[in-house]
């Protein structure tokens, strides 16, 4: 029987992928292009789930923001994603934030649907992301999850009828009204 020949994977670091053309994420070291762009209704619901976070977005002292893609959340030299949307609570002075964000949402695409219920959702958990939005456009159904004692649990399967009050940890509330999402 022949030995099976596997593919060496080459890992990566955060410098590294900085130089490559187009956009790429890295998870462990492994490289993931983010190349073609989205489609016009991948992006049409990114920029109006961004607008029902910002405009509900209130927080008594901490200083929260919410951004869009692409913006690198850098979680170690080998790890570097870029969600879709999520809430940021720093000030970063760096082409990146280091800190974890409370809240993150991706909108399913044909290239990266596998990746982010899969690969994204483990490390979202594993970095102690509170809240994880899984938007699945095609259907209108939105998986929001919440992170308990270090593990998600599926909170809702919320549909366009559906609303959904964030009240996250660091004192920061925002609300989604999802018929305002499609």
């Amino acid at each position: 029987m022949d030995a099976i020949e596997y593919e060496e994977f080459q890992y990566h670091t955060y410098d590294e992928c900085r130089e490559w053309e187009d956009r790429w994420e890295l998870v462990d070291g492994i490289a993931y292009s983010m190349s073609p762009a989205p489609y016009p209704k991948h992006q049409k619901v990114v920029a109006y789930v961004w607008r029902e976070l910002i405009n509900n977005l209130k927080c008594n002292e901490k200083k929260c923001e919410v951004y869009l893609s692409p913006v690198d959340w850098k979680i170690d030299n080998y790890t570097v994603v870029q969600p879709d949307v999520a809430i940021f609570c720093e000030e970063s002075s760096k082409q990146y934030f280091t800190k974890t964000p409370p809240l993150v949402v991706e909108v399913l695409s044909k290239t990266t649907a596998l990746k982010d219920v899969t690969t994204k959702l483990k490390l979202y958990e594993k970095n102690g992301v509170e809240f994880y939005i899984i938007i699945e456009s095609n259907t209108q159904i939105s998986d929001i999850f919440k992170l308990i004692d270090g593990e998600y649990q599926l909170m809702k399967k919320a549909t366009i009828e559906d609303s959904y009050s964030f009240e996250l940890n660091n004192g920061c509330k925002t609300l989604v009204e999802f018929a305002k999402v499609f």
